[in-house]
């Protein structure tokens, strides 16, 4: 889904992950997840769904220097 906010374009993913988003934002409002841990499962999420791995293969090797 794309969006025209002001004169700038926003790509949205798809429904499925904004839900996903949506939840977990949901329950570290609530105080059942903490900020920190909500934001690193959103990345963690976001590094596993991207296309053929890329970025995940990256903060892997990036992680092995490290």
């Amino acid at each position: 889904m794309t969006l025209d906010i002001g004169g700038h374009r926003v790509d949205l993913p798809p429904m499925d992950q904004l839900g996903f988003f949506a939840g977990l934002g949901v329950l570290a409002a609530v105080g059942l997840v903490e900020w920190p841990i909500a934001i690193a499962i959103a990345v963690g999420h976001e590094l596993a769904r991207s296309r053929h791995g890329r970025a995940l293969r990256e903060f892997g090797e990036a992680m092995e220097e490290a």
